[in-house]
């Protein structure tokens, strides 16, 4: 008998008689064969740390990752944000490829609701899964810690584990991990607003007991970790004030706590024994937290700092300056556990056994729309130049959005404009319009304050990188010149999400064959007696599954910026 439950996310509790269930599938080859993953992600953070030359605090376990391991120096995002980030790293495509590149959709805001921009999920082609959802298709139990943040809502098949609690020791004994650690400490609110204690003061996860754990911390005042009288370097785009210093004693307090966290995964792979059998991945999801950084395409919005540390002293203390960009991460991470990655991806795999054969010469990087406002910019940078391409230059450089503006630094650099009172470099980023195309040299202008592009003696360089955008927003059918309603109309149409079609079910003598009309969807079950928590996710289905004695098993079917199907019951 198959019953529908209706439409929901919750799980149904019932504890029903022994089942057995199995899967024939060689996916699981990859399970006693590959290594083990941890990605510890930092947010909003440029290279503010001593392995990548800014000494101003200490960060002893990021030092000992770097010593153990080898520092990238050449990581760039795809944007000056997280949530197009994000995607690029969930699905190894560019956010502007598949519809991700406006920030937010998820949650916009109410100046973008006016304009008739309603909240909807991006929907990829239907070869497109995300990354962890292939890692569990080949064995891996894949956990994330916490933040769920592609453009579209996870897929109901990515994680066996998604919320503050997700660990790898809540995995199956013997099974190989991939776990994802997001610390929100370094985050942009963070300086106007840190009530972000998560974690500080109990341990790693919290306990599950402690009902809503993040109130035992209310009303504390979060305290600074540097000195008073810390030297700080300010960049010459900020005015050099105390207030501006005050929040950048804020931005290297926080990168101490952040460091304290990394310590915290650190101590617990020592613990378990897995340390030299696991690949640790330290990055941060795009450039840093302050005003003419975070959303701008600029290397202080886009570079990261990225450490990867190898099991057994393996390449320790190296520094690697190949261009590596956040398309890369999916194929490389399916590369490091010996998994082909898909010819969808468009990133490269930089690292494993299928490692490219090839360089990166480019990196590509998009800005669109940022909470209520509308710019369009595209980027290419190779290991020296960087070029701009401005859609809409008859708009300011600056662009006031409600958020960032409660940063007193932000509040400062307005006031200070508006008196008049800002230097010719400081007040560059409130001019009011933008020239069509600039190009920085970086090894001779790190902070991109001078434009070459009307420079003769860099008309060549211009040429190139100029060829190289239009080539490459060819390639990837870049989706920036599509007004925002018209890429809804195409995911929504009548601005009503797609619904994933029902499962079907075939019984084929003691098995059952699952299939779904819906193309790209993938099908997840959850066997009753044993998946009793609500956090567990979907297990992934492969192929057909045996059944032994009385059964129950609950059925679900997604493709990624769908709704899910409803969720079969099936009772044998």
């Amino acid at each position: 008998m198959i019953d529908i439950i209706k439409r929901n996310k919750q799980f149904f509790f019932t504890i029903v008689s022994f089942l057995f269930v199995s899967c024939n599938s060689s996916s699981y080859l990859n399970e006693k064969k590959g290594p083990n993953i941890i990605w510890l992600v930092a947010e909003d953070l440029g290279p503010y740390i001593p392995s990548f030359g800014d000494s101003t605090v200490s960060t002893p376990n990021l030092d000992r990752l770097a010593r153990e391991g080898v520092c990238y120096t050449n990581v760039y995002s795809v944007s000056g944000v997280c949530a197009p980030s994000r995607a690029a790293i969930a699905t190894g495509m560019y956010p502007s490829s598949i519809g991700a590149h406006h920030m937010r959709t998820l949650s916009q805001q109410p100046a973008a609701k006016e304009k008739g921009i309603i909240n909807y999920e991006v929907v990829p082609p239907p070869e497109v899964k995300m990354v962890s959802e292939i890692l569990r298709e080949n064995g891996y139990y894949c956990t994330n810690n916490k933040k769920e943040d592609y453009q579209f809502y996870k897929s109901e098949i990515a994680w066996d584990e998604s919320s503050i609690f997700a660990h790898w020791r809540n995995r199956p004994a013997g099974s190989k991990f991939f776990s994802v650690f997001n610390f929100g400490v370094t985050h942009e609110s963070n300086l106007w607003d840190p009530w972000y204690r998560q974690y500080d003061l109990d341990p790693f996860p919290p306990d599950r007991s402690l009902k809503k754990w993040w109130k035992k911390f209310a009303g504390i005042e979060k305290p600074l970790y540097v000195r008073d009288d810390i030297d700080i370097n300010i960049p010459p785009y900020l005015p050099d004030n105390n207030i501006v210093k005050e929040d950048m004693k804020r931005m290297y307090s926080n990168i101490v706590e952040m460091d304290n966290k990394v310590g915290l995964i650190l101590s617990q792979l020592e613990q378990d024994g897995l340390l030299e059998k696991t690949i640790i991945v330290w990055y941060t999801d795009h450039g840093g937290p302050l005003p003419r950084q975070k959303r701008l395409l600029y290397d202080s919005g886009i570079k990261v700092p990225m450490i990867i540390r190898y099991p057994n002293g393996k390449r320790a203390g190296e520094v690697d300056e190949r261009l590596i960009s956040f398309v890369d991460f999916a194929p490389t991470l399916l590369s490091m556990v010996n998994i082909l990655p898909p010819k969808y991806q468009q990133g490269m795999a930089f690292e494993g056994k299928f490692k490219s054969p090839n360089r990166r010469l480019y990196i590509h990087a998009a800005a669109d729309r940022f909470d209520e406002h509308y710019d369009m910019i595209r980027a290419v940078r190779d290991k020296r130049y960087k070029y701009l391409k401005n859609y809409n230059p008859g708009k300011p450089y600056y662009l006031p959005l409600e958020y960032r503006e409660k940063m007193n630094t932000m509040k400062e650099l307005i006031r200070l404009n508006k008196k008049g009172d800002l230097n010719h470099i400081q007040s560059q980023w409130f001019r009011l319009s933008k020239p069509e195309e600039e190009l920085f040299d970086i090894s001779s202008d790190p902070h991109e304050l001078y434009n070459l592009a009307h420079n003769p003696n860099y008309r060549d360089k211009l040429i190139e990188l100029r060829n190289e955008c239009g080539k490459w927003m060819n390639e990837i059918n870049d989706k920036g010149l599509i007004p925002e309603k018209e890429l809804i109309k195409k995911f929504w149409p009548n601005k009503t999400q797609p619904v994933t079609e029902n499962p079907i079910i075939r019984r084929d003598g003691n098995s059952i064959i699952l299939s779904c009309e819906t193309e790209g969807a993938s099908i997840g079950y959850k066997l009753r007696k044993e998946d009793m928590f609500p956090w567990k996710g979907w297990r992934p289905y492969k192929t057909s599954i045996e059944l032994n004695k009385d059964v129950e098993i609950q059925i679900i079917a997604h493709r990624i910026g769908f709704l899910p199907s409803d969720i079969l019951d099936f009772k044998q």
